[in-house]
């Protein structure tokens, strides 16, 4: 495993839409039908990494408690399956269930939705303002496995705080970091290295 940042997207970039299938219901999901009202946050995520282990109940929390202000949240995982088979769509379900996830958890098989996005970890947050604009790219807090840093999800939060406020938000966000998104042997994106 790759400790690897998040590629730093000029904010106000339009997010591309996707259709990718939700392990836990098993329908379509799309940016177009699964956004917020208010704002969309979107992650790319996964299973194993210990990134996303460390702070998931945080976020589960997080993208609950931000549901009832208008702000939905999609978590996708493209991870290559075959040589990390803990990232399985049955274990997604599997995952979601018991973490009685309240947002779609949806499969990016063919990894171009990653690609789109220009995602590099996990996790990856991208918060999008109602016209899908990127607001906020950045960590969802300082605490990192064994560092001893509380998960408070306060970078995220204040970021989705001031977008609902539509107060500024700092342009200065530090990355997110994480395990590198497992990409598919020849499917690796240009300049990707580990």
């Amino acid at each position: 495993m790759a400790l690897v940042e998040s590629n730093m997207l000029p904010l106000g970039t339009i997010a591309p839409d996707f259709s990718l299938p939700n392990v836990v219901d098993n329908s379509l999901g799309a940016l177009s039908n699964l956004k917020g009202g208010k704002g969309t946050l979107v992650v790319f995520t996964c299973n194993h990494c210990p990134y996303v282990v460390n702070l998931l109940d945080a976020f589960v929390a997080l993208a609950k408690k931000n549901k009832g202000k208008g702000v939905a949240t999609i978590a996708i995982s493209s991870n290559d399956v075959e040589n990390y088979p803990a990232d399985r769509p049955d274990l997604m379900r599997k995952l979601a269930q018991e973490k009685k996830f309240t947002f779609p958890y949806l499969y990016d098989e063919a990894q171009t939705v990653a690609k789109a996005y220009d995602a590099a970890c996990t996790p990856d947050f991208y918060l999008l303002n109602a016209q899908h604009a990127l607001v906020y790219h950045g960590r969802f807090d300082a605490s990192r496995p064994g560092n001893d840093t509380p998960i408070t999800g306060e970078d995220l939060q204040n970021a989705i705080d001031a977008m609902l406020k539509k107060d500024p938000i700092p342009e200065n966000q530090y990355p997110s970091m994480g395990c590198n998104i497992k990409w598919k042997t020849g499917n690796e994106p240009a300049g990707f290295s580990i």
